[in-house]
């Protein structure tokens, strides 16, 4: 589990970032969406994480 922050963006849009990830940011049109987007975002990161050993 890891912390998630969303926040109003810009243009009406939801930001949703993930401070233990560094750059790990998203947004979506609802905060709902926005928290979507982020655990896709989480679970790409990773797995990119994973596959390089970082």
């Amino acid at each position: 589990m890891r912390q998630v922050i969303v926040y109003p963006g810009e243009s009406g849009y939801f930001v949703a970032e993930c401070p233990s990830l560094s750059g790990c940011i998203s947004q979506g049109v609802s905060k709902e969406d926005a928290l979507e987007n982020i655990k896709e975002a989480i679970m790409a990161y990773t797995e990119a994480l994973n596959v390089h050993d970082i």
